[in-house]
């Protein structure tokens, strides 16, 4: 049987979660909007790196709940 986790410890999950995601597709907008002004090409870098920002804010989500769930520290 699976010990149970506290609700605190699903607000922490929820909160990195959460951080993870905003701050690499943020990461990915404002990095997109540099080189899109950078070198005049309007929205292909922004596009581009929007897509990279989530990708690897999923994956990184996905590597936090499986953590989580094993309960490793």
């Amino acid at each position: 049987m699976r010990p149970t986790k506290s609700p605190l410890q699903a607000m922490v999950l929820y909160s990195a979660i959460l951080s993870q995601l905003v701050g690499s597709v943020l990461i990915g907008l404002f990095t997109g909007m540099w080189l899109d002004e950078q070198f005049g090409t309007a929205p292909l870098f922004l596009i581009i790196c929007l897509m990279l920002g989530l990708i690897i804010g999923v994956r990184a989500m996905l590597q936090t709940v499986q953590k989580f769930e094993s309960g490793d520290k």
